[in-house]
C-alpha cells in the first residue's frame, strides 16, 4: 500500500502546525486589539460632531443609532473660541455604511453604558431629508444636556444630607413605634379602599381623560423648572426658617387662634347676612357722594378761604346778635306807625319808574366801571401836578392844522390832509347796556390815523377798562 504525502504530511509536521498555529493567534489578537478603531480593510462613514463636554468619554466608545453599535469614536479633541472663549470637544466618528447618510438635523446624547462609568454616544436620527455628507460636523446646536448618572445622583447625599436623612429616619421609627394594631387596621382597609378606588382609575385611565398627556405636561412642567432648581432650593431655605419662626410661637398663640377661629367662623355666618343690607346701603350712599367729594376736592380751595375769611365773623357775630333785638323792636314799632305803608308803596311806585333808566345806565359801572373811572380822574385833574402847577392849569392843547380842524369852524367832518387832521367820534359809546353789544367802547377804541371815524367802532372792544380787579367785567 502506498502512503498520503500532501495534506497529511503538511498536518503532520508540527513545525507548520506551529507556525500557522502562532499565525491565527497574532491576528486574533490584532483584530482584538484594534476592533474598537474598526476593523481594517473595511470603509467607514466619517462624520465629526461637536459636544460641549465629552465627561467620561475616551476614544474607543461606541456610537449607537436606536441602541444598536453602528461606529466607534476614533478620537476625541478639545477645542476653544478665540473670540468668544466658549470650549467644547470635537469627536471623531467612524461609523458603519449601512448608517449613511444621518439627517441634517439629527441630535446627539452622551449616555451611560453601565454602572462602572463606561459611555456611548447616542445619535436621533432626524426628519430632515438632506443627509450628511462624509466628512461634515455636527454642530454644537445637536448636542443634547448630558442625563444624571447614577455617581452624580448619589453626590446629592453628601454629609448635611445624610445626617438630615437619619433624624428623619429616626423620626419615623419613634412614629410607628407601638403602633403596629394601628398599622395593620389600615393595612386591612387598604382592601376596600382599593375596591372603592377602582371606578375611580377606570375614568383617569380612559382615552378621554388623556391621562397620558398628563405625565406629559408634568415631565414638561417639570423640564420648566429644573432651570429654577436652585432658587426653589432657596425657598425651601427660607420656608425653614419661616416655619421654624410659627414653631416659636405654636403655643400658646397659633393654638389659640386655631382653637378660636370656628367660633370666630360661627359669628361671621350669623352676623354678615344682617350686614350685607347695610353694605348695600353704604355702597349707594358712596357712589352718590361721589360727585360731590369731587367737587369738593375742586373747591376746597375756596372753601379753606371762606373759612379762614368767616372764623373772624364768627368771632364778632356775638356783638352783631347783640344788637338785633333791639333793632327787630325798632322795625317792628316802625312797621306800626301810621303813613309807613303808603310811603313804601309811594318808594316801590318811584323805584319802578327809575328800573328802566337803572336798569339802561348800571352797566356804565357794574360792567365798565366808568362811574369810578371819573372820580378818579377828576381827583387827578386837581391833585396831580409837574411841579408847576396841577395838570388842570398846565394842560396845553396842541390843535391839529388844516380844513374843517376841531378848533375852528368846520362846515363838514376833518378829514386831511394832515394825518392828524381826522375826526374822530363816538357821541353814544357802547357801555354794555341792554340792546346793545357787551363791550366798554369809552377810552378803549384805538386812534386810526388817516381816517376819519363817526360813531361806533367796527368790533368788540372787549369790557377791560382802567382800575378792573382780573377777571372782572
Amino acid at each position: 500500500m502506498r502512503k498520503r504525502t500532501g495534506v497529511q504530511g503538511v498536518a503532520s509536521n508540527p513545525v507548520i502546525v506551529g507556525a500557522v498555529t502562532v499565525l491565527v493567534i497574532i491576528v486574533a489578537v490584532f483584530l482584538a486589539y484594534n476592533a474598537n478603531q474598526g476593523l481594517p480593510f473595511v470603509s467607514t462613514y466619517d462624520l465629526k460632531a461637536k459636544v460641549p463636554n465629552a465627561n467620561a468619554l475616551v476614544k474607543g466608545n461606541e456610537v449607537r443609532i436606536g441602541g444598536s453599535r453602528v461606529g466607534v469614536v476614533s478620537e476625541l479633541n478639545p477645542e476653544q473660541d478665540e473670540e468668544t472663549g466658549e470650549i467644547w470637544a470635537e469627536l471623531n466618528l467612524k461609523l458603519d455604511k449601512t448608517a449613511e447618510p444621518i439627517p441634517a438635523d439629527s441630535t446627539m446624547i452622551i449616555r451611560p453604558k453601565s454602572p462602572l462609568g463606561l459611555k456611548y454616544l447616542q445619535i436621533v436620527p432626524g426628519d430632515a431629508t438632506r443627509g450628511l455628507e462624509a466628512g461634515e460636523t455636527i454642530p454644537l446646536s445637536a448636542a443634547r444636556p448630558e442625563p444624571v448618572d447614577i455617581d452624580q445622583f448619589f453626590d446629592m447625599f453628601d454629609e448635611p444630607t445624610r445626617r438630615s436623612l437619619q433624624r428623619g429616619l429616626a423620626g419615623f421609627g419613634t412614629g410607628f413605634a407601638g403602633r403596629g394594631p394601628q398599622l395593620n387596621e389600615a393595612v386591612g382597609a387598604l382592601r376596600s379602599l382599593t375596591e372603592n378606588a377602582q371606578p375611580i382609575l377606570s375614568i383617569l385611565v380612559a382615552p378621554s381623560t388623556d391621562w397620558r398627556g398628563f405625565w406629559r405636561a408634568l415631565a414638561d412642567l417639570s423640564a420648566t423648572v429644573a432651570p429654577v432648581a436652585e432658587t426653589q432650593a432657596g425657598l425651601f431655605v427660607a420656608l425653614d426658617r419661616t416655619f421654624g419662626a410659627f414653631a416659636r410661637v405654636s403655643r400658646p398663640f397659633i393654638q389659640e387662634t386655631i382653637s378660636k377661629s370656628p367660633p370666630t367662623l360661627d359669628t361671621a355666618i350669623e352676623d354678615l347676612p344682617a350686614l350685607r343690607p347695610f353694605l348695600r346701603s353704604s355702597e349707594r350712599f358712596f357712589a352718590a357722594l361721589e360727585p360731590g367729594a369731587r367737587a369738593l376736592g375742586r373747591t376746597s380751595p375756596t372753601i379753606d378761604a371762606a373759612l379762614r375769611a368767616g372764623v373772624p365773623a364768627l368771632n364778632r357775630s356775638p356783638a352783631l346778635f347783640a344788637q338785633l333785638d333791639p333793632t327787630a323792636e325798632a322795625l317792628l314799632a316802625f312797621q306800626g306807625t301810621p303813613g309807613v305803608f303808603n310811603g313804601l308803596n309811594l318808594l316801590i311806585d318811584t323805584n319802578n319808574a327809575l328800573k328802566p333808566g337803572i336798569r339802561f345806565i348800571a352797566p356804565a359801572q357794574t360792567v365798565c366801571n366808568y362811574l369810578t373811572i371819573t372820580f378818579r380822574n377828576l381827583v387827578s385833574v386837581f391833585s396831580e401836578s409837574n411841579g408847576s402847577a396841577n395838570w388842570a392849569g398846565a394842560l396845553a392843547l396842541e390843535a391839529p392844522a388844516g380844513p374843517n380842524a376841531e378848533t375852528r369852524p368846520a362846515s363838514a367832518p376833518a378829514a386831511g390832509p394832515e394825518p392828524k387832521n381826522f375826526l374822530h367820534a363816538n357821541p353814544y359809546p357802547n357801555t354794555a347796556a341792554p340792546r346793545q353789544p357787551r363791550e366798554c367802547e369809552a377810552g378803549n377804541v384805538v386812534y386810526q390815523r388817516g381816517t376819519t371815524r363817526i360813531g361806533n367802532v367796527p368790533g368788540n372792544q372787549g369790557t377791560t377798562t382802567s382800575g378792573q380787579l382780573k377777571g372782572q367785567g
